[in-house]
């Protein structure tokens, strides 16, 4: 990664598009709102809320990050999308149940303006959920070419500089590259004979990166991440990142393991449940969904201890993971571990977590992040997977040739890093004189 010579602008408005406005994008646009009207704070968001150290100790400069790295501001969001239901964005924050109808009465005319696009949708991918504002075409490069035509259209109309996709949908079935995913001629000409290999989130992915626009993959399912993106996304010059939102219970873990491992204490067994009610624990619920989310939910504990490297301490580890639709509980997901851990001479102790948390309340400012940190690795002309926002992950893009980096701690000091190198500040390597921020 090179340091540019120089970072455009943020100017004009950045237009955010979300495929999905279900729970998560809805709650993230009246979020924005929200914040804007001083109706809320934007707690949870980095960008908006943390600060960076700079230089030594003694020299006591820690400026906010949205006032150190040239981020766009929140007043110069426009927000737009596609779904399969036609509700607004007003409706859709009432159906979700995330926030407050008191609060999304007062940001009523902003929410009903937002009305999604007719979404690219195959209910084999996502075998829960069905409604009727879909794209019909006769394959899906004719359907990559009407989001195409969405994009410039809403550029236009709502006068946008710039653009970014973050893919707020549901979780498609478990998929595993093929050939057709390879290279992106053999991947156009399965858009072209509507290869089953190919997702609608792949097809959203292409016609992003076909457009120009920087592309975050917020669920589980192989979708960008695959041969013939990363190819197209060099060609372009696009940046791209994902996979997954990191919130609830895996959040948890990226906190928690790190702490075990620095100790070098032992764990013997990793048992995680959830329950939860809305959209995406129906989705969920079925086998072929939730094998994507499983995936990505059991490969943090593996690389954050490297059981390779510890086989006394984490060989033997078992670790299991379970989703279950409880509709009462709606979008308020509950997650239960129970972590069975050794120390001194062996002996066993336990660790039990019951996380009450509000999932679409954890993921809405990790949008409002990506987004931002999207649009300003482009300005910076980065391109290709953008690995210091393995942050916001959980189960972060890398380099073919790397293994991800899951350790929460070590992926906030990446970004930061990051942002030091791309202003031209001095790195922090805590050697020496150095201290920790």
């Amino acid at each position: 990664m090179e340091r540019p010579q120089t970072i455009a602008p943020p100017e004009g408005k950045l237009g955010v598009l979300l495929p999905g406005m279900g729970a998560v994008a809805t709650a993230f646009i009246a979020g924005v709102y929200a914040v804007r009207r001083d109706l809320g704070r934007p707690i949870g968001s980095l960008t908006q809320m943390g600060t960076i150290r700079l230089g030594q100790r003694t020299e006591n400069r820690t400026p906010a990050l949205k006032d150190f790295a040239p981020f766009a501001a929140m007043d110069q969001l426009v927000f737009g999308g596609w779904d399969i239901f036609s509700d607004n964005a007003y409706q859709a924050s009432l159906r979700s149940g995330v926030l407050r109808k008191d609060l999304l009465d007062q940001l009523k005319p902003e929410l009903e303006a937002i009305q999604p696009m007719s979404a690219v949708f195959d209910r084999h991918y996502v075998k829960k959920l069905d409604g009727p504002n879909v794209k019909k075409g006769r394959n899906w490069m004719e359907l990559a070419e009407q989001l195409i035509d969405d994009m410039e259209r809403f550029k236009r109309e709502n006068d946008c500089s710039r653009l970014v996709m973050i893919w707020c949908g549901s979780t498609e079935i478990f998929l595993k590259p093929t050939a057709v995913h390879q290279t992106i001629e053999k991947f156009e000409q399965g858009l072209a004979a509507r290869d089953p290999a190919i997702s609608p989130s792949m097809v959203y992915a292409y016609a992003a990166l076909r457009a120009g626009i920087p592309y975050a993959n917020g669920a589980p399912n192989l979708s960008v991440d695959i041969p013939a993106l990363m190819e197209l996304a060099a060609q372009n010059n696009v940046p791209v990142v994902g996979k997954d939102f990191k919130t609830g219970q895996t959040l948890m873990k990226t906190i928690l393991a790190p702490g075990l491992k620095a100790r070098m204490i032992g764990i013997r067994g990793w048992f995680s449940t959830n329950i939860l009610g809305n959209r995406d624990g129906e989705v969920l619920d079925d086998p072929e969904s939730f094998k994507t989310k499983e995936e990505s939910k059991l490969s943090v504990l593996e690389h954050i201890l490297q059981p390779e490297v510890y086989p006394e301490l984490y060989d033997d580890l078992y670790h299991k993971v379970r989703i279950n639709y409880y509709p009462p509980r709606g979008d308020n997901k509950e997650g239960w571990d129970n972590i069975d851990i050794f120390g001194w001479l062996g002996y066993p102790m336990q660790i039990k977590i019951d996380f009450l948390c509000r999932d679409s309340i954890l993921a809405a400012p990790l949008v409002l992040d990506i987004g931002l940190c999207l649009d300003l690795a482009a300005r910076s002309g980065w391109h290709g997977v953008q690995e210091w926002m393995s942050f916001f992950f959980k189960s972060p893009m890398h380099a073919a040739d790397l293994y991800p980096e899951h350790d929460l701690f070590i992926q906030l000091m990446k970004l930061k890093n990051t942002l030091r190198f791309l202003m031209g500040e001095e790195c922090i390597t805590h050697l020496g004189n150095e201290y920790y921020d």
